[in-house]
């Protein structure tokens, strides 16, 4: 049996804060080649290895400013809106004053810190203190109390056995990748260059409305005294903005809120199927990141829509089935068209009436079938390995507090 003590996260290694250049100048961001992270950079990031931000800052950037360059393997921790996004450097970096990060000493592991942070992100942001924003300091984030392994062999365990879990998450991530961006080339072969064609597009294809080739509703409006905070055996989890990432794509630890299935007797439109496509409405006017683009329900009779968020599902025309939808709905041409008709105010949104009334061109049947006998395959690859994952983190969020307590005694397992 391992022995464990209490200590401080100050104990485990340095705990560091970033900053912001001086000012917004040219010369602090222009072809800057030193990586800056922000919490922003971690809001749609799900791995823990970071390379890099949204931007980079110049070595003028980096000297007008109190930022440090952080080592590799240092853990970085977002300290203020939000508290608790966790991710490793993998390679040198530096952050803004949003962070909190903490280089691990030689007694400590870097794996076991970047889990220890995430079981403990709670604790952290209960520490945050402030009225606008709440933020946790320097100095309470050095006096979190945790709970470790005295032997660093025990912690390097107990970091390797939850990071075989994430080293498969991420496999699969990438192969995802791998296949959507193949998907999305073939779009663009056959239906943008034409390729297959000679380059130029077939006399029979035609252009016509897009609710040619789709049913289309708006989600429901639930009442929020109606939701649940958490799962229960018999209830439906609600798909709100927040499971649909930036360029596209299902992310299914985005929201949690869920609906009793005994008040939704009257409600089974709104119930999504495997190859629903989902449609964000609704953005902010200065930070448009995610109107028009969609995701794919990889699931049936799990989840159920919310408002604001267009429920698009493919009505057979001519053979078109949901990878096609997918695609063309995150093509750049379609999403430009489509925002541009957006209302604006405070926040941007799309009307049923605009995205039904897009202009799409169509292929001929026999040229659609045989798209979807190519892409078909690769989605369901896609949908198999977000499914797994899904497994995969309840497996690792179950497992997370167990080791983290040393109730699972990791001791004797050679890995």
């Amino acid at each position: 049996m391992s022995e464990w003590k209490e200590c401080t996260i100050a104990d485990l290694g340095e705990v560091v804060g970033g900053a912001t250049p001086s000012t917004k100048r040219i010369e602090n961001y222009e072809n800057g080649d030193i990586s800056w992270i922000t919490p922003k950079d971690l809001s749609s990031f799900h791995g823990r290895y970071i390379y890099s931000g949204e931007r980079n800052i110049t070595k003028t950037g980096f000297n007008s400013c109190s930022t440090r360059l952080l080592p590799k393997n240092t853990i970085l921790f977002s300290s203020r809106a939000p508290i608790g996004y966790v991710a490793i450097a993998a390679k040198e970096l530096c952050t803004n004053q949003g962070f909190k990060s903490v280089i691990p000493n030689t007694n400590t592991d870097f794996m076991f810190l970047y889990y220890l942070l995430k079981y403990n992100k709670d604790n952290i942001e209960n520490m945050g203190s402030g009225t606008t924003f709440k933020e946790v300091s320097g100095s309470a984030m050095k006096s979190v109390k945790v709970y470790i392994p005295i032997n660093i062999s025990e912690q390097r365990k107990i970091g390797a056995f939850l990071s075989t879990i994430d080293d498969k998450i991420e496999l699969n991530n990438a192969i995802n990748d791998n296949l959507e961006q193949q998907a999305q080339a073939l779009f663009e072969a056959w239906f943008v260059d034409f390729l297959p064609f000679g380059g130029n597009m077939p006399l029979d294809w035609e252009v016509a409305s897009f609710e040619k080739i789709i049913d289309f509703q708006n989600g429901y409006a639930f009442k929020s005294e109606e939701l649940l905070n958490a799962q229960t055996s018999n209830s439906y989890q609600v798909f709100k903005q927040g499971h649909i990432a930036r360029g596209g794509g299902f992310i299914p630890d985005g929201t949690k809120s869920w609906f009793p299935k005994e008040l939704a007797s009257k409600l089974e439109r709104f119930v999504l199927k495997k190859g629903d496509i989902l449609m964000a409405m609704t953005d902010m006017k200065d930070n448009v990141a995610i109107l028009g683009n969609t995701a794919i329900m990889p699931i049936d009779n799990e989840y159920i829509v919310n408002q604001r968020v267009g429920h698009l599902r493919a009505n057979g025309y001519k053979g078109i089935t949901y990878p096609f939808i997918y695609l063309l709905t995150n093509s750049k041409d379609f999403l430009t068209d489509l925002r541009s008709r957006a209302n604006s105010g405070v926040q941007v949104n799309l009307s049923s009436t605009e995205i039904k009334a897009s202009k799409v061109l169509l292929p001929s049947k026999e040229v659609n079938v045989a798209f979807s006998s190519i892409t078909l395959p690769m989605f369901d690859t896609i949908i198999n390995n977000q499914l797994e994952n899904q497994s995969l983190s309840q497996l690792r969020d179950s497992l997370l507090p167990k080791l983290m307590s040393g109730e699972l005694d990791v001791s004797n397992i050679d890995l």
